[in-house]
């Protein structure tokens, strides 16, 4: 499906609307100079437009599959996560000591906007990655972080997060994966997941997963769970990967929409694994990997929003049909009032969204940079309006798209049922929106207003 990238929609929102320049007045960030900003925004949305945009309808076409155990993933998703990682895009924001680009969360929150619209079941991959290792730079020891995070930057290896059981979705405290020590230094982990978005891949050497399980003397609850990074293959003395661990993908589920991301059941019998924080202090670790994952699903939602648009307009311009209400005007159904009204509807939706999305993005920078308490209240607060906003946003205009290309837009010959299928999840998945609103009221809104 064509894609353009809105650069310069990026460029006017971090000059003008969230305080990009402020964040680049930082000693932290003072390599995020214009003229930077400018070339990487160009170039990430080169590789959207060209390279991405075309996997996005065969990814929908041919969906990931298991075969003989083995995830083989869409045609041309393997090149095209190539092409992510050998452009940095994975490492942006992440730490330059092992290999990233230690970049504002601004520009990467825009690239992820263009990469996932472009083809978000495979920006799944990346993201995913992204949460892992800023979730492994907070908690993880030292000896991991040298051996786990230059490899998960540079995309050699991928990374993903295993939360939820049959049993316990939103209620993660009901789960019942275990983990013992072996004496080592290392855990036997064991226990079911599932939902495991890319849970596995036929593209990067390793699949590096964190999971949550709770140890003998771990209480009931959400207090006794602890987070451990369970590797598919056991790196060796060299840091290659070594022998498989014990854990394999049970099957892959059927869904509605991103059929190309390959949603895993993971089954993990005494796999080799490493705690990641304290002990019991797993809910603590993983929360950082979800908040970075809260605001790129908001932004995934976003992104959808967008690529539905642009669909939706170009149909506009070209579809003719009845006589045109309007005196000189182009003889499509853009003519109609009610085709602008939605039209101008969804692209006032998506300018809010998303700069919601970067403003979020811009107070975790403000915050990383300054090590104010307030700016993270307020990126903490932004949260989940981005996650929930983002998401009802992409929803919305979506569903709107069909509308616009009329009969058509229920037709799959056009490309357009597919955003709205791939977006739906985006309001379930990182904690629902009635999640997002508890933890705005409950928790975010009890500051008595000041963030």
């Amino acid at each position: 499906m064509p894609y353009t990238a809105p650069v310069s929609e990026f460029t006017f929102l971090m000059e003008h609307v969230v305080g990009l320049p402020r964040v680049a007045g930082t000693e932290r960030f003072a390599e995020a100079t214009p003229d930077m900003v400018s070339a990487i925004l160009t170039e990430a949305g080169r590789l959207a437009d060209e390279v991405l945009a075309p996997l996005n309808r065969g990814g929908d076409l041919h969906p990931a599959h298991l075969e003989n155990g083995v995830v083989r993933t869409s045609p041309g998703f393997a090149d095209g996560y190539r092409a992510i990682a050998e452009g940095g895009y994975i490492g942006m924001s992440a730490d330059p000591d092992y290999g990233g680009l230690g970049l504002p969360m601004v520009l990467t929150t825009a690239v992820n906007e263009m990469i996932g619209s472009a083809c978000l079941s495979l920006q799944l991959n990346p993201l995913m990655t992204q949460g892992q290792i800023e979730a492994l730079e907070h908690h993880a020891s030292d000896d991991l972080k040298a051996l786990y995070l230059p490899r998960l930057t540079s995309g050699e290896w991928c990374g993903t997060m295993n939360l939820t059981e049959p049993q316990a979705g939103s209620d993660v405290g009901a789960l019942r994966a275990k983990a013992e020590e072996n004496g080592d230094g290392t855990y036997a982990v064991s226990g079911q997941k599932i939902y495991i978005s890319w849970g596995d891949n036929d593209f990067t050497e390793n699949v590096c997963h964190l999971v949550l399980a709770r140890l003998p003397d771990g209480v009931p609850g959400t207090k006794g769970i602890s987070l451990f990074l369970v590797p598919k293959y056991i790196p060796d003395a060299d840091g290659k990967p070594g022998k498989a661990n014990d854990l394999k993908v049970v099957s892959l589920e059927h869904k509605m929409g991103l059929h190309g991301s390959p949603t895993a059941v993971m089954q993990y019998d005494g796999a080799t694994g490493w705690l990641v924080g304290k002990p019991h202090g797993g809910m603590a670790a993983m929360f950082t990997m979800m908040n970075n994952a809260r605001l790129g699903v908001g932004v995934q939602g976003l992104c959808q929003a967008e690529a539905a648009y642009q669909q939706a307009l170009d149909y506009a311009l070209e579809r003719k049909q009845g006589r045109s209400p309007v005196e000189g005007g182009t003889g499509t159904i853009l003519d109609h009032a009610d085709v602008r009204r939605m039209l101008s509807e969804m692209k006032a939706e998506i300018f809010a969204a998303r700069a919601i999305a970067l403003a979020n993005a811009a107070a975790i920078d403000m915050a990383s940079a300054t090590g104010d308490a307030a700016w993270d209240a307020r990126a903490a607060l932004l949260t989940p309006v981005t996650k929930a906003y983002g998401t009802e946003t992409g929803i919305k205009v979506a569903q709107m798209g069909i509308q616009v290309h009329g009969g058509m837009g229920f037709i799959e010959e056009t490309g357009a049922a597919q955003y709205l299928r791939d977006v739906r999840v985006t309001a379930i998945y990182e904690g629902t929106n009635g999640i997002q609103a508890m933890d705005l009221v409950a928790r975010k809104m009890m500051d008595g207003g000041a963030a």
